[in-house]
């Protein structure tokens, strides 16, 4: 069936039932020419049968050379009499007769179709094959050598950031709202978080990744109490005796500000402090409890529970997905945002990679064919299976035709051949017989 490649117009009032109907007209145009080509070809067939059985004729009961010719003439008829009746028995009954064997395509179609799909699943949809044509095809060296001009590597970004932008478009806060609620907080019910904060904590400890928390904590402490005295000293001036005189509490408060100033300024410069061997110490116990001491994984599964039951977790997680979501498109829209600019370096790099290293194009046609390979395995039956049903419901008068219209010019030519052959053998025949 003759096709016409197609390619998206950008017009989005294009009518799909106007491109059907295009596709149907085209398709009925190429019947045409088909049946018409298999009419030509069945005329000479039928010519050349109707010549032989002329020369026949006339060339009857005579010797010497016509005596050849009549041998000749009288081997094309059967062959071409023999061919038409095995082209014929494909799709019908030859003369309407109901001869055995007969009509075969009709008959036998659906055995036809399962017979197709098990040649295309074992010669064309076998794993040898397909990491073959894969591994050929060098997917990774077209891509490379594509991405690496500047003008493709722009234009994926482009069209990448406008389809990640109208997919975020489409996430609603009540999409958000169910997956939290119906996915997220479940799960995070019945996954026991203690030990994961323990090992998380363990892992940070070993690593040595809390150093920069602490420094950041403890640089804002120092900031907030060098900028906070009167607070300070309010919130201490309070736990003082009521019988002291008001001068004494004054300079003791003012005393502990500046020394508790100076203490957490020296924690905060001194990395080998006693007070910060103090907090490792404590956080790597509290790590190990996290893991393995009873009372405190119940608390802090309790705590998990309490903080999951507010209200306001399913509406902090809507805010960071509204604030998050809002960068995002802000950043995808603008065409020399951060996110565009990083696509195209990133895309860039990864198309230079492409081109110079031999080793990561390997191993990316590698992941490809195996890709391929297991989909093909997975689904590859439900792809072959397509062919059986598709034949299945044809109506076999119908599938005769149908195949009829395609192959029938070729095989007319079997026909055509057949009588030429067969006159061929018979003044071979006939001159033998002479000859002996």
């Amino acid at each position: 069936m003759t096709t016409t490649a197609r390619f998206p117009t950008g017009d989005p009032a294009a009518d799909p039932a106007a491109d059907h109907a295009a596709d149907h007209a085209a398709d009925h145009a190429a019947d045409v020419r088909r049946a018409h080509a298999l009419r030509r070809m069945r005329a000479v067939a039928l010519g050349l049968l109707l010549l032989a059985a002329l020369v026949f004729v006339l060339t009857h009961d005579r010797d010497g050379f016509w005596g050849f010719v009549n041998a000749g003439a009288e081997a094309s008829m059967v062959g071409a009499i023999a061919d038409w009746f095995a082209v014929t028995a494909l799709f019908r009954h030859p003369l309407g007769l109901p001869i055995p064997h007969t009509a075969l395509i009709p008959r036998r179609k659906d055995e036809l179709g399962r017979g197709l799909e098990e040649f295309v699943g074992e010669n064309f949809l076998s794993e040898e094959v397909v990491r073959e044509r894969v591994l050929g095809a060098r997917v990774s060296s077209r891509v490379g050598d594509w991405l690496v001009e500047p003008d493709n590597s722009r234009r994926v970004a482009e069209e990448a950031a406008e389809v990640i932008g109208v997919a975020l478009s489409k996430v609603r806060d009540e999409h958000v709202r169910s997956l939290v609620e119906d996915a997220l907080v479940p799960r995070f019910r019945e996954e026991p978080i203690s030990p994961l904060l323990g090992n998380l904590l363990a892992e940070s400890m070993r690593d040595d990744l809390h150093h920069g928390l602490v420094d950041l904590a403890l640089e804002e402490l120092h900031g907030w109490l060098v900028d906070n005295p009167d607070t300070v000293t309010e919130v201490i001036g309070e736990r003082a005796p009521w019988w002291a005189p008001p001068s004494i509490n004054d300079r003791v408060t003012s005393r502990i500000h500046l020394e508790l100033v100076r203490w957490v300024a020296d924690i905060r410069d001194q990395p080998r402090h006693r007070a910060r061997a103090a907090l490792d110490s404590m956080l790597r116990q509290l790590a190990e409890d996290l893991q393995h001491d009873a009372g405190t994984m119940a608390r802090t599964e309790a705590l998990k529970e309490r903080l999951l039951d507010r209200p306001q977790v399913i509406a902090t997680a809507i805010s960071l997905w509204e604030a998050l979501r809002h960068a995002l498109t802000d950043s995808l829209d603008d065409p020399e945002g951060a996110v565009r600019l990083r696509m195209r370096t990133e895309l860039e790099r990864f198309a230079r990679r492409l081109v110079d290293e031999p080793a990561l194009r390997e191993r990316l046609d590698g992941l490809a064919a195996d890709a391929v390979v297991f989909a093909v395995e997975r689904y590859g039956s439900e792809l072959t299976q397509v062919i059986t049903h598709t034949i299945e419901r044809w109506d076999g008068k119908e599938a005769a035709e149908r195949i009829e219209l395609h192959v029938g010019r070729d095989l007319q030519f079997i026909r055509i051949n057949g009588t030429i052959v067969g006159g061929l053998v018979g003044v071979l025949i006939h001159t033998v017989v002479v000859l002996l």
